[in-house]
């Protein structure tokens, strides 16, 4: 009869023991545990103290009883193994509670310790406010003083998966928060922009953060930083990492690894034949590069379990590796990575690239898409996926699952576009995320579309004074954009072609992505040929800037949107808006068929907003006079096309399509426009707009007169004498230099580059 011995009761421990009894009726097999407790869902530890999980015994999957009932294993908790003596294939082990040693035979041994939380030597690191969680004790500790001792504010040392689920469930607590991280970003092993998605969502709920910082004393109601700030903490709780516990198999001479973890080969052997080894205790091979790594996660370490046992009883299963997929949800967003980020690929020598997307997780037009974010990393020559990241609010761990298993099988982005995807509206999309980042990667691959994506964007432009052309609407342009951007909506950027420096680099962006290639295109087929899309487009900016910051270039970070647990999650009703009276039925009425998420991002002044969708039951908002002008328009003249049709099917008969915001906007800021007299010749200071009329409509310097860079030379009879003094600018100075220059060739004497309108203001 086989006695295996198992040392450790958690995640490998269990599965390994009940992989045993399950191959084998007739082993003895003992399992040895240094805690109370076996076999519990460490992973939900964070939830119990946060209330999402109300009861303790849920997270308790077995107990010494019933795991004897259910797999005839022998368990002893409080049980401490002191020695292992090789030779003699024995274990000595000591009771905690009795002190009693005793000494168990063994065919085979099984090494399943896991690992401990790093507790740093800091001063008051051992007060009694001062907490680790990783097991049921650790919780109950944590649940008693929050209970007991009302506290109203807690620092989160270490910004991993732990310390940010802790984050959340304190915050759910009541506790106001802050987290200390030393790295740039939180969740280190992800890109920032992605680190960003998550630090936007925790500033949204009133978390502070606090990265690039370190503790170096705690107090009893507080804590010190190395950049000399002092953070209140009436509790701590300690997230810096998780250390294998190796002494026992140090001391047994068993070999370790490169990587600070026990070495096991491929069967999940360790030096010694008869001894296994799985779970947070040992070193593995990364899947992706070959090299040993240390991956202490649940998932792995279950497998190991599984692996390790069948092996112990004479099989010959091999573990192919990990790849380290791992996901986190902070209240409502959820980031995940799996594989090599890009710069973990690059420091390995792999010539490597990389893609963002944000697209809905399922179509638009079905309620409560939301936008996923898709990272893929891949090798520039071959195309083979290296790794990934998602986040989102919804569908970033669905996405996830597909970048790890095509990493895992070496598939290429080719492949990945070829995949069908599971859709349905409600579901998916006819062109998943997945797809459009693969049709991105070949796109960048093939030279098609060449893209940079925020993390490489300051290296990038280093040395290069680039050209950005932002390609968004006026309406998020003007809320934020990269400074000295040239703003040329995509639907009028053929029409501006001359105005772009045609000897510099140029850089485009949208909000996403998607529109920034289509003006990539354009301009690379009007000659133009240095460009390239930021990948990701204003929505990475964001994250990007959010996360660390850039060097060479600088961007307006949106406002936070202010979160509150307290508040109901909005079901998103529609907002009503009250038309005109019946006295203005002969006015012209203007109606915005978009969404009403889209209607608020900014709208043609005095429309109303009924969505296409409401139409139908909405129409009497309209009046009741059938011969009113009624002009209807969306995005991109779509769906008014649409709305028109149906209007006059119902009788209206002066309804016009007004097409798209962009033409809306450009005749509606033309129309209020006062028509500019041409100054009589004379020396007073002039102050001249360079901007398109499009521009110079949404705001501009008070008493200046608006003359468009690409009409300069055939108006400049309306400038007066070369003498005059005359200040150009524009949107960042980039117009007005080039305005200048052009005067100064004609012998204007007196010509200023006053720069950006926002420096004329500053001015003023």
């Amino acid at each position: 009869m086989e006695k295996i011995v198992i040392v450790g009761g958690v995640a490998a421990g269990a599965t390994a023991a009940a992989k045993l009894r399950r191959m084998s009726p007739t082993a003895q097999i003992t399992m040895l545990e240094a805690g109370p407790d076996i076999s519990f869902a460490n992973c939900g530890l964070p939830y119990y103290i946060g209330g999402d999980i109300k009861s303790r015994s849920k997270l308790i999957l077995q107990s010494p009883e019933s795991f004897k009932e259910q797999y005839n294993v022998d368990v002893h908790t409080h049980t401490i193994v002191t020695v292992i003596d090789r030779e003699a294939h024995q274990i000595k082990a000591r009771d905690t509670r009795s002190g009693d040693l005793k000494t168990y035979e063994y065919d085979k041994l099984i090494l399943a310790q896991g690992g401990r939380p790093i507790k740093p030597e800091l001063p008051g690191a051992d007060y009694e406010h001062v907490f680790t969680l990783w097991t049921l004790e650790d919780m109950d500790k944590i649940a008693h003083f929050i209970n007991d001792n009302k506290p109203r504010t807690a620092v989160v040392v270490g910004g991993g998966f732990i310390g940010l689920e802790m984050v959340e469930a304190l915050v759910k607590r009541g506790l106001s928060v802050n987290v200390v991280e030393m790295m740039p970003h939180v969740m280190g092993v992800m890109e920032a922009e992605t680190a960003g998605f998550i630090e936007t969502e925790m500033l949204s709920y009133g978390v502070g953060i606090h990265t690039g910082a370190g503790v170096t004393e705690i107090q009893p109601r507080s804590v010190k930083l190395n950049n000399g700030k002092q953070l209140e903490a009436d509790m701590v709780l300690l997230s810096i990492g998780v250390r294998p516990t190796l002494q026992l198999a140090k001391e047994a001479g068993l070999e370790l690894g490169e990587a600070g973890g026990l070495l096991v080969n491929e069967y999940m052997q360790t030096s010694d034949p008869d001894i296994y080894a799985a779970g947070d205790m040992v070193e593995i091979e990364h899947r992706i590069n070959g090299k040993k790594v240390r991956i202490p996660l649940a998932g792995p370490a279950n497998r190991q379990g599984r692996i390790a046992a069948e092996n112990a009883l004479g099989g010959k299963h091999s573990y192919k590796g990990s790849i380290g997929t791992s996901i986190v949800r902070v209240f409502e967003a959820v980031a995940g990575t799996t594989g090599l980020s890009l710069k973990q690929a690059r420091a390995l020598g792999i010539d490597a690239d990389a893609i963002v997307v944000h697209k809905e997780h399922h179509t638009a037009y079905y309620p409560g898409a939301e936008q996923v974010t898709v990272m893929v990393v891949y090798d520039k020559a071959t195309g083979v996926i290296l790794g990934g990241q998602t986040a989102g609010y919804a569908g970033a761990d669905r996405r996830l699952d597909v970048i790890a298993t095509a990493a895992a099988a070496k598939l290429t982005v080719s492949d990945l576009a070829d995949i069908d995807y599971a859709y349905s509206p409600p579901l998916g999309t006819a062109n998943d995320a997945i797809n459009m980042a693969a049709f991105t990667a070949e796109n960048k691959m093939s030279g098609f579309s060449p893209s940079v994506t925020t993390s490489e964007l300051d290296a990038f432009v280093e040395g290069k004074n680039p050209v950005y052309i932002d390609v968004r609407d006026i309406f998020a342009y003007e809320k934020s954009h990269v400074m000295g951007a040239m703003h040329i909506p995509l639907e009028i950027l053929p029409e501006k072609l001359s105005s772009i420096p045609a000897n510099r680099p140029v850089i485009v962006y949208d909000e996403t992505g998607k529109k920034g290639h289509q003006a990539l295109r354009t301009l690379i087929g009007a000659g133009f040929e240095d460009v390239t899309n930021i990948s990701g487009g204003h929505a990475s900016l964001q994250r990007q800037g959010r996360a660390v910051g850039f060097k060479n270039l600088k961007i307006d970070l949106l406002p936070l949107e202010e979160k509150s647990l307290e508040k109901e999650k909005a079901q998103k009703t529609e907002e009503k808006v009250e038309t005109k009276q019946k006295v203005d039925e002969t006015s012209t009425l203007i109606v915005d068929v978009r969404t009403p998420e889209e209607f608020r991002g900014g709208a043609v002044p005095e429309a109303i907003n009924i969505p296409l969708d409401e139409l139908m039951n909405r129409y009497q908002e309209l009046g009741e006079n059938a011969g009113r002008e009624i002009i209807v328009y969306c995005a991109s003249g779509a769906r008014s096309a649409y709305a028109q049709r149906m209007l006059m099917q119902m009788g209206y008969n002066n309804v016009k399509n007004g097409g798209g915001l962009h033409s809306m906007m450009q005749r509606a800021r033309t129309a209020a426009q006062p028509k500019q007299e041409t100054k009589s010749v004379s020396n007073e200071p002039l102050i001249v707009d360079v901007r398109s009329s499009y521009e110079f409509a949404s705001g501009a310097y008070p008493g200046a007169i608006n003359i468009d860079l690409d009409e300069l030379q055939s108006r400049v009879n309306e400038l007066g004498s070369k003498d005059r003094d005359i200040t150009l600018y524009c949107a960042s100075g980039a117009r007005s230099a080039y305005a200048q220059r052009m005067l100064q060739q004609m012998g204007f004497k007196n010509v200023k580059n006053g720069g950006g309108l926002m420096h004329m203001m500053m001015r003023r």
